[in-house]
């Protein structure tokens, strides 16, 4: 049942946060106000903390002015060297001790009862993790939606490869929206100007090449997590990326871990709760539907508006090219409340059980008046992840194509491919997010700006046929299916005779041999679904998907490049998932060696991380014989 407001609001704008180096951070603070005199209640109530790199001032009627007529305070804060905030911009570098130093402020505010929860998305939820690592007085609860655990293993860094999205996200939301650029027309004029499509076929980007070069300090930042994958790199053990080293330091408070199956961030979702919940005393949840990340709109394109301060995935029946239902809807704000309203206010408005996920797959497979394959499914609970009861089960790679859960009993048996780097696998949806671009307009800036301008979405978000078209970006001619290409290897169960469930992590381990110093391995779990009179040549569904860069292969901490011919293990973990394989469908796992953009692509060379501008064709064998048994690990389900 939605809640009703019951006070006025009384804001307090641009309030001077200052952090322990004397960075002041501005801070919208609303307040409940008594709804005849208008004035601020006297009696101290718990706050809630938004800290974003968005201009706080969207905010306004999204969180504060809604949780506030509910009874809290609620600040809202531009993260250092964003909008109105003072300091330089290094993404997620100072989140830890600035948003540690917030609370504590906010905490010993006479206003507040010196009760402080956390909310918020994306660069909201990250920076949570972060001020939880240094356990700031008065934090009482979170709720963590689609943020990260650790940035170098599964965020800005994907088990040694780049997750290109960052860049994207530094030329358009990132530099398109600095302080800098909005003080210096000329400036965003540059970035409204950039086709991100271009820079990525383009690419890569060199030092002060690129449009980055109007703002340094976003292209020392951008070019740091494009180039340094070591862990032994300061970097990647600061507290605002790197949440896991800190575990143990972190606040121990209620707290929600939430996202999605389409998530750019599902994986840590899954990591942050494991990690956590029997390692705290406090009550941990984990809250997983069928989502992306942020909002979808139609025909490709999202608003800057919407993608900054979204109707978010929680509220749509859909990912990408998949139906669910509207069982799979959840209202994020009353969800919240009803969180805080429990462990900050004491109310019985919180009964939910400590792992509640969004089982896909249980619909028919029809298309829908919209044309979405209606995928379906049903919400699960559990008291653990994966569920308990659940079997990880092994379903080896053979050599004739199939899928079986019988280990391959051939003593010399593989199959060898030709990966060529100018000519990438495409990505086509799933764990998605940030692949933008400002839609091309004549006005300037001045009279169309950034903020106003449509942003298209180009590499698609969710579940989608694995089959390209002209539309789909870095395809060429002659297009179709993905499994037609001579660089993606297939392979596939029978027919089921009975449905099949997982739910919980994947493992993949594709044993490899190139024949240079370097070179990547992808997998992508596939829901194949049988022809239908909707779809007669059947669809394959995506529901996660890998790499593994050779030189970083185990998650090792320093590189080590490949000998030549020499057979390894290549270790990868697509985000978890949770699917029923109906009857008469396939369980696929395809093979290669990209996925671009959602990963950058590797040179084959041996040479630096990203900026490598020579390439090779690297020839890549997968092996599927006795010793090398090539499989996926899946959380196949209790039957019945």
């Amino acid at each position: 049942m939605a809640s009703k407001p019951q006070y006025a609001v009384h804001a307090d704008l641009d309030v001077r946060v200052e952090t322990r180096d004397g960075t002041e951070l501005a801070t919208d603070v609303y307040r409940p106000a008594d709804p005849e005199t208008r004035d601020p209640i006297d009696d101290p109530r718990p706050a809630l903390l938004d800290r974003t790199p968005y201009d706080r001032t969207g905010g306004r009627l999204r969180h504060g002015e809604w949780y506030a007529s509910r009874g809290y305070v609620v600040a809202i804060q531009d993260v250092r060297g964003r909008f109105d905030s003072d300091g330089d911009f290094y993404i997620h570098t100072s989140e830890a001790e600035d948003g540690a130093d917030t609370v504590e402020w906010l905490a010993d505010q006479p206003y507040c009862d010196g009760q402080v929860a956390t909310l918020g998305t994306s660069y909201g939820a990250w920076v949570q993790n972060a001020l939880a690592t240094q356990d700031p007085e008065g934090l009482a609860g979170m709720f963590v939606n689609m943020g990260a655990a650790n940035g170098r293993e599964k965020t800005f860094r994907h088990n040694g490869a780049f997750e290109l999205r960052w860049l994207c996200w530094a030329l358009t939301l990132g530099a398109g929206f600095a302080d800098e650029s909005l003080v210096d027309p000329e400036v965003q004029q540059v970035f409204a100007d950039v086709d991100v499509r271009e820079v990525l076929t383009d690419g890569p980007i060199q030092r002060g090449e690129s449009p980055l070069a109007e703002l340094p300090q976003y292209e020392e930042w951008a070019f740091d997590i494009m180039t340094t994958a070591s862990a032994s790199d300061d970097l990647w053990q600061n507290p605002g990326i790197d949440f896991e080293r800190y575990y143990d330091d972190s606040a121990d408070v209620p707290t929600v871990y939430s996202g999605g199956w389409y998530d750019s961030y599902t994986g840590a979702t899954a990591d942050n709760f494991r990690g956590l919940a029997d390692r705290k005393d406090s009550d941990h949840y984990l809250l997983i539907g069928p989502w992306t990340h942020l909002a979808r709109l139609p025909g490709g394109h999202d608003h800057s508006e919407a993608l900054l301060f979204p109707p978010l995935t929680w509220e749509h029946p859909t990912a990408g090219d998949l139906a669910f239902g509207e069982d799979a809807v959840r209202k994020y704000r009353e969800t919240r409340l009803a969180f805080f309203d429990h462990y900050l206010n004491g109310e019985d408005s919180w009964d939910r059980p400590r792992v509640e996920y969004f089982m896909m797959g249980t619909g028919d497979g029809h298309q829908t008046e919209d044309g979405h394959l209606f995928h379906g499914g049903e919400w699960r609970a559990a008291e653990e992840w994966p569920p308990e009861g659940t079997e990880m089960t092994k379903f080896y790679a053979r050599g004739d194509g199939t899928l079986s859960r019988d280990p391959p009993s051939e003593d010399d048996a593989a199959t060898t491919y030709e990966f060529d780097p100018e000519d990438p696998v495409p990505t086509i949806g799933g764990n998605t997010s940030s692949y933008l671009t400002y839609e091309p307009r004549e006005e300037s800036v001045g009279a169309h700006p950034l903020g106003d301008r449509n942003i298209v979405d180009f590499a698609g978000r969710g579940g989608y046929d694995q089959r390209t078209d002209e539309d789909t970006f870095g395809a060429s001619p002659p297009y179709g299916p993905l499994a037609d290409r001579d660089d993606v290897l297939v392979f596939r169960t029978p027919p089921l005779d009975e449905p099949v469930e997982i739910a919980g992590p994947i493992r993949v381990r594709v044993y490899g041999s190139t024949d240079g110093p370097d070179t990547d391995f992808t997998a992508k779990l596939i829901d194949e679904y049988p022809e239908s009179e909707d779809y007669p040549e059947g669809y394959a569904l995506n529901l996660s998907d890998s790499i593994c860069r050779g030189r970083y292969r185990g998650y090792r901490d320093e590189p080590d490049l490949l000998e030549p011919g020499e057979i390894y293990e290549f270790y990868m973990e697509p985000y978890d998932t949770a699917n029923r394989f109906d009857a008469g469908h396939r369980i696929r796992i395809d093979v290669s060696s990209s996925n671009w953009p959602r990963f950058d692509v590797n040179h084959n060379t041996g040479g630096p991380l990203y900026t490598d501008e020579e390439y090779r064709v690297a020839e890549n064998t997968v092996y599927h014989e006795r010793d090398h048994p090539t499989h996926v690990e899946l959380p196949v389900q209790p039957t019945g």
